[in-house]
């Protein structure tokens, strides 16, 4: 299955506005950044695969568990930051000595959607600050090059 990245990014904004809920994954209802990333999941593919088992909003900073970023190199394909590109997953580090746990889907070379706490699903720059704290890019399966 071949998965066209403009169709990623058309599903990216049919999730804005969707009130921010800590593990939720409804478009429209609410969902967080993981959530976003699941939702987008099964619109394309049909089913995730795998949950995400529960989390809390501070991940797994007590142990420095990366749990995101396994997942997401069980499941997507690494790119590196330069080759980013338009419906790539990028998956950040809020603050440099901290665990990933937050991500995007990347819509231009210099905008993302996401979820954030507080916040609706939005379309943001990517600007320096998020530039700084890339943790990793990531191809969903099948995306048409």
């Amino acid at each position: 299955m071949t998965v066209a990245r403009t169709r990623i990014i058309a599903l990216a904004r049919g999730w804005l506005g969707t009130p921010y809920h800590h593990r939720a994954s409804i478009k429209g209802a609410g969902c967080d950044c993981i959530g976003l990333i699941s939702g987008l999941w099964r619109e394309l593919y049909g089913t995730e695969p795998e949950a995400p088992g529960p989390y809390t909003g501070d991940w797994a900073e007590a142990t420095g568990n990366e749990a995101l970023l396994e997942a997401a190199t069980r499941h997507l394909q690494p790119v590196h930051i330069a080759g980013a590109r338009p419906g790539d997953v990028v998956v950040f580090r809020l603050r440099q000595e901290a665990v990933a746990k937050h991500a995007a889907i990347l819509i231009s070379p210099t905008h993302m959607i996401h979820a954030q706490e507080g916040v609706p699903v939005s379309e943001v720059a990517l600007g320096p600050w998020w530039r700084r704290r890339i943790a990793g890019v990531f191809a969903l399966p099948g995306v048409e090059e």
